[in-house]
């Protein structure tokens, strides 16, 4: 069956700040999102035609487990582990497609899937998500709308990061967003928000919005 983990966001008050000088705060994020990245690598190597997707989510969440498990041995009291479930959503799922364990939904060839896992030590949280599509042979180049979609979030996601600097406003991450998409005949999905982070709160208050509503 699937991992079972406990919601933490609810019991912080996210009033309260553990910034970079919050003790050891730095080497957590770090080693948090190490675990990330390694565990996201190893999980786009299994998404396979053929190969279910809740099997993928349930690889990805007991990597995550056994990586952390193996930091911070002697402080017992430690909570640390999966802060977002190993998700692997297809096509025109947005994200967020961690299934139960009794699904039988499996790739298939030429899906378009977006991969999204998170992982936290004490709380302080590495999230990454990835876009790929399935396919047997690796080799062969994206083409048509799927190219231009993947394309389209890569550049946007690109530019974003660069506009997260202190004295820049939330607008303007929007704005550069769907400019970006536009370029590539694409649209932002509405609803989408990029949240702030903080220790134990993985959607944190303050927010840029992908898409304005009309």
């Amino acid at each position: 069956g699937r991992v079972q983990y406990r919601d933490t966001a609810m019991f912080e008050d996210e009033t309260e700040d553990y910034g970079a000088d919050y003790p050891d705060a730095l080497n957590k994020y770090r080693e948090a999102a190490n675990i990330t990245n390694s565990v996201m690598a190893k999980v786009v190597l299994e998404c396979k035609p053929g190969v279910k997707i809740v099997d993928i989510c349930t690889y990805g969440d007991k990597l995550i487990l056994e990586e952390t498990a193996l930091r911070y041995i002697k402080n017992k009291k430690m909570e640390k582990g999966i802060a977002f479930p190993t998700c692997v959503s297809p096509n025109n799922m947005a994200g967020h497609f961690s299934p139960l364990a009794n699904d039988k939904t499996v790739l298939k060839e030429g899906d378009l899937i977006k991969i999204d896992l998170g992982t936290h030590i004490d709380g302080f949280i590495a999230c990454a998500a990835h876009s790929m599509i399935v396919t047997a042979d690796a080799s062969q180049p994206a083409t048509g709308k799927k190219a231009d979609v993947i394309c389209a979030a890569y550049f946007a996601s690109e530019a974003a990061l660069r506009l997260f600097r202190p004295g820049r406003k939330n607008s303007e991450v929007t704005t550069v967003l769907n400019s970006i998409a536009e370029n590539f005949n694409c649209h932002v999905v509405e609803g989408v928000l990029s949240h702030q982070v903080k220790r134990f709160i993985i959607d944190g208050n303050n927010c840029a919005i992908s898409k304005s509503s009309l």
